[in-house]
């Protein structure tokens, strides 16, 4: 095992909690290249580490990954996709893998029956079962997005295609499903496209929210939820782990503002739980130390607004969201501004606890510490402790990516702590040109054109491509 300062800046990876000790898991690969690389953080030790083990999967991003304690600890990867820098290579999987964490040693496990290859689906422990449930597949030619059911049974390793009763969510990929003690699974969010006309696609940003419901050994079904409180504001690339308190945490995300020949993106990087029990939204503000709820509450009307400085307005039914403007120097000397749209301070559980507190420390508050506005970040937790690692944000037609890793504690939601800052020397920008330059290093890869998904006939064909990519 070999240890490094950090991983270089990623996307599309997986990042979650082992199932046993105080390590987390990272897995999978940067925005430029794929990889099939391991590394475990160690939340103790402060540190990263590279674990070299022999015949992993191919190399892939966008794919899911769930950590279980079972065998000692298993790690179970599903589907994901290869795509070169250019978008001409494009692949998707639909292999099943597990790690067995106790021997250190990747296992292809080959059971028929399951999902059709996709990228952007969703996988989460429910009781001794993996619940698979949308994503998407795209050729050269056309594109479909999915809203069906797979679970597969970690006792008889097998899969079965559910049929639930109820309406259920519309196809879609990039959702987040979290599952609940009872053993059900609720489904928010998520993005989808549809073919307008030729060349013209529309795309819908998802705000609904479903739970899948188990009502007989055999038998699911869907209900829409209609959650109270305050809901997150429609947005994609948004994080989402199951923390304590049987509640979900959601982080981040980016909402784009579509026009003619331009996309320009309000980043986030606010907090929101989600109560399982209660079927509550409410946000997530940090409590902070005195000082800083001293510079608050007491701060005039024209001071700078800060992520956690917004005042609470007397009637939350008028307030209105706050547009922060902040600068980011990139190693090149360019100057991007970010927009972040921070929501309306609105009731949240801190305030509802820590509205009392008094305020007799004196002094200045420091500098507030906290994650840049992002999408896509990796997220896991950890006996309470939130952990966010990496993300992206654009500017124009750049792409900034992210290799630091903060940490939060969820039972005093005081402050945001910096684990690894972001190296600037390992700061990447990718615009076009650098894509078309890039592309002739593009590794693996198969070309999917002539690929059917929904034939079980290609196993194969696809296993040959698999062996091509994974050694190439």
């Amino acid at each position: 095992m070999q240890g490094i300062a950090a991983p270089f800046t990623n996307l599309d990876l997986s990042l979650l909690s082992q199932p046993r000790g105080t390590d987390l898991t990272k897995r999978d690969p940067p925005q430029t290249f794929l990889y099939n690389e391991l590394y475990i953080y160690n939340i103790k030790k402060n540190t990263w580490s590279k674990l070299d083990i022999p015949n992993p999967p191919p190399r892939r991003c966008a794919h899911q990954a769930v950590a279980v304690p079972q065998g000692g600890g298993q790690l179970w990867v599903f589907g994901g996709e290869f795509a070169s820098p250019d978008g001409e290579q494009f692949y998707h999987y639909k292999d099943l893998w597990v790690l067995h964490l106790a021997t250190k040693t990747w296992e292809l496990v080959k059971s028929p029956g399951g999902p059709s290859g996709r990228s952007g689906h969703r996988m989460v422990l429910c009781k001794r079962q993996l619940m698979i449930f949308g994503g998407f597949h795209e050729s050269a030619r056309d594109y479909i997005y999915y809203n069906d059911v797979y679970a597969f049974n970690l006792d008889s390793f097998t899969w079965s295609k559910l049929s639930p009763s109820g309406t259920g969510p519309l196809p879609r990929s990039g959702c987040q499903m979290v599952p609940t003690i009872e053993g059900s699974v609720a489904v928010y969010g998520g993005y989808s496209k549809q073919r307008i006309k030729k060349d013209v696609d529309k795309g819908t940003v998802h705000t609904d929210m479903f739970l899948l419901k188990q009502e007989k050994a055999d038998k699911w079904m869907w209900t829409r939820l209609s959650p109270s409180g305050v809901k997150p504001t429609p947005r994609t690339g948004f994080s989402v782990a199951l923390g304590p308190n049987n509640r979900s945490v959601l982080f981040g995300g980016v909402y784009d503002e579509e026009e003619e020949e331009s996309i320009e993106g309000d980043f986030f990087n606010d907090i929101y739980f989600y109560d399982l029990g209660k079927n509550r939204w409410f946000t997530g503000q940090l409590k902070g130390s005195k000082t800083q709820k001293k510079k608050r509450r007491r701060g005039d009307k024209n001071a700078d607004v800060g992520a956690s400085e917004c005042s609470k307005e007397e009637d939350s039914n008028t307030a209105k969201p706050v547009e922060i403007i902040k600068e980011i120097v990139a190693d090149d000397g360019t100057v991007m501004t970010i927009k972040q749209l921070i929501p309306a301070s609105v009731e949240s559980e801190s305030e509802e606890e820590d509205s009392e507190e008094d305020e007799e420390d004196e002094g200045a508050a420091g500098p507030l510490v906290e994650p840049c506005p992002r999408s896509n970040t990796m997220m896991a937790i950890k006996q309470g402790i939130l952990f966010i690692y990496g993300g992206m944000f654009e500017v124009g037609d750049r792409q900034f990516t992210l290799n630091d890793l903060y940490s939060l504690d969820l039972h005093k939601m005081k402050e945001w702590k910096v684990l690894v800052e972001m190296d600037p020397k390992t700061q990447e920008w990718l615009d076009e040109s650098d894509s078309e330059d890039d592309a002739e290093g593009a590794e693996g890869g198969a070309d999917e054109d002539e690929e059917d998904d929904e034939s079980e006939e290609d196993t194969d064909e696809e296993d040959n491509q698999k062996k091509n990519i994974q050694t190439s």
